[in-house]
């Protein structure tokens, strides 16, 4: 695994959940030391650690929140520190294997400072370097400070952990629901102060539920440039038959993790109450968000003998699609998702009317949404040579490894595929089998660097394959991405990796796209506007909360929602994609119309300005 401080920089993580609340459930009762239970039950301890694994945490943290020399004394455990902490992350290290991260978790010690309390900073320093100095020999991959209510302390807990060693630390506030700690600092003021510090990750835990914790990032958002972490509680608790119980549903924390994540959140989990099914909701949401996993691999033209390659086919002459937009004419591309069984009946009923409609190419998404379907090479094939219309295949690296992708490329040069979009592919967990594995040997980045060099006449392995394959190559982008400037800087490896075009994702709001425009560097690279005919309320509704990129803003759904009836909806839905023809045409280089559920005389409808 890659270090965390590198991974953190290319996506969003997910942490766990609650282990306190989790350890009461299971019957220990609040009398006992719960970080000692790491020496006398390891067994529990490491059942939930593997829950929370399996639930999609990326980062797990240790038992050992309270295993400081001032919470261990009130249980004469002082003497047993280096083993708690010691075991604490064995145990996590052994749950997480090579699929998650180990945080060090670092709660309060447990004593008010001078002048309120009776120990002094100094000491306070001390037992934070005692207790990170254990972590740090254990193993761990980061640091974690959490549940932390004077500002004082937390700077104390920073420097210590700094002064024995250089991994990323997580620093975590704690505030009421006015925002404030219980002496009286405001957001603000913990923002400001923690930006200061040597942490590398700032943010907040516990004490509140997911609706206060949002008002609160949208504060903090505002002030720090470093990455926020959060993780609220479960609601407020309400002691019930002698137990505590939170109320806040897995539901209603995936509803919340996605808002978060829109207003910038960067990591984040579950504190108290908790458990697995709400990080596995969590993660299904951020899954749909999430920026895609960087992948790629050094691939480059570069041949094993100095004998000079075979000449590329030029751009014009890789395909109908390729002549057409590099004339400078606009073209128009509909989306067609292949059939989830083997009949292809309406498939292609569906290419010929959009042939006879004067369509340039029939866009075939591979596995969207990471569902089962037809591949689409096959369908591209049947459709090429039964109808005579072009298509463009989207090739994913989610399905196959390195060696798969170059034979499945070499074939579908054979089989006459031309034009092509690189894509990464959506992870299964959000998919209709998400225990499906992902492969994942590179990403888009590396795949357009891969076909760029079968477009060169070389092979992965630096081997000479003959004529060169002649793939007109694009890459698919997001304006409204959470991570812009991330999103940007992969547009620019894909475009130096050998992209030729880009197809975005489907554009609601003409001022985002614009505005990514003017930031990202295109150079000579085509852009495809993507546009979607929303055909009712529900499916605009569905689109802003459950696809992966695509940003429908309020005041589109509001507009939805002012009719009661599908017919009217759907005459809506389809004036508001026009509208966005009408607006991206007088930059674009063409447009690509989805046909939601396979309603193919609707993209033609959208798109009969360029039709005619």
């Amino acid at each position: 695994m890659i270090p965390f401080n590198e991974y953190i920089q290319e996506n969003l993580v997910l942490l766990d959940g609650a282990m306190g609340s989790l350890i009461y459930e299971k019957g220990v009762f609040i009398d006992k030391c719960y970080d000692e239970l790491n020496l006398s039950r390891p067994d529990l301890i490491r059942s939930i650690h593997e829950d929370y694994i399996r639930s999609g945490s990326k980062v797990i943290e240790t038992n050992t929140y309270g295993a400081n020399r001032f919470k261990l004394k009130t249980h004469n455990l002082q003497d047993q520190i280096e083993d708690i902490n010691r075991k604490g992350v064995e145990m996590a290290r052994e749950a997480a294997g090579e699929n998650a991260y180990v945080a060090g978790s670092l709660g309060p010690v447990g004593e008010e400072l001078e002048p309120w309390g009776e120990i002094s900073v100094e000491q306070v320093f001390e037992a934070y370097q005692e207790q990170a100095e254990y972590l740090n020999k254990a193993g761990v991959d980061l640091f974690i400070i959490e549940t932390i209510q004077d500002i004082r302390e937390m700077e104390q807990a920073i420097k210590a952990i700094r002064s024995i060693s250089d991994l990323p630390v997580v620093a975590m506030m704690t505030v009421g629901e006015d925002g404030k700690t219980r002496y009286g600092l405001d957001l603000e003021d913990i923002t400001r102060t923690l930006l200061k510090s040597e942490a590398t990750v700032i943010g907040l835990n516990c004490t509140v539920g997911p609706k206060p914790m949002l008002d609160f990032v949208e504060h903090m958002i505002e002030v720090s440039d470093k990455p926020i972490c959060i993780m609220p509680n479960a609601g407020r608790p309400q002691y019930t038959d002698g137990r505590m119980i939170y109320l806040s549903t897995p539901e209603y924390f995936s509803v919340y993790t996605k808002r978060f994540i829109d207003k910038g959140v960067r990591m984040l989990g579950g504190c108290c109450g908790t458990t697995p099914e709400h990080i596995s909701k969590m993660a299904n949401a951020l899954a749909m968000k999430q920026t895609r996993i960087q992948h790629s691999i050094n691939i480059g033209v570069r041949p094993q003998s100095e004998e000079p390659l075979p000449e590329p086919v030029p751009q014009a002459e890789k395909s109908d699609f390729a002549k057409k937009i590099s004339s400078g004419k606009q073209v128009v591309l509909v989306e067609m998702v292949p059939p989830r069984s083997t009949d292809t009946t309406k498939s292609l009923e569906g290419a010929i009317l959009l042939k006879e409609s004067g369509v340039d190419a029939i866009n075939i998404p591979d596995g969207p949404r990471a569902s089962a379907r037809m591949t689409g090479l096959a369908l591209s094939v049947l459709i090429e040579q039964k109808v005579g219309i072009e298509t463009v295949i989207h090739y994913t690296c989610r399905d196959r490894n390195l060696l798969g992708m170059q034979s499945d490329l070499l074939g579908a040069t054979v089989l006459g595929a031309r034009n092509i979009l690189a894509i990464t592919g959506d992870p299964p967990m959000i998919g209709d089998y998400p225990q499906a594995t992902a492969v994942f040997d590179i990403d888009a980045i590396g795949l357009v660097h891969l076909i760029n060099n079968l477009n060169h006449g070389i092979d992965v392995g630096e081997k000479r394959i003959g004529e060169p394959t002649s793939f007109f190559t694009g890459v698919g982008v997001d304006p409204n991405s959470v991570n812009l400037e991330n999103e940007i800087r992969r547009l620019g490896l894909k475009k130096e990796a050998g992209a030729e075009y880009i197809i975005t994702q489907p554009v609601f709001d003409i001022d985002s796209l614009e505005v990514f425009m003017e930031k990202a560097d295109l150079g000579d690279l085509y852009m495809i506007a993507g546009i979607w005919p929303l055909v009712s309320l529900r499916n605009a509704e569905f689109m802003k909360n459950e696809v992966p990129g695509v940003f429908v803003p309020d005041s589109v759904i509001a507009h939805m929602a002012r009719f009661d009836n599908k017919e009217d909806q759907l005459k809506a839905g389809i004036e508001i994609a026009q509208s966005m023809v009408d607006k991206v045409l007088s930059f674009a280089n063409g447009i690509q119309v989805s046909a939601p559920f396979g309603r193919y005389p609707l993209a033609v409808q959208v798109a009969e300005k360029l039709l005619k």
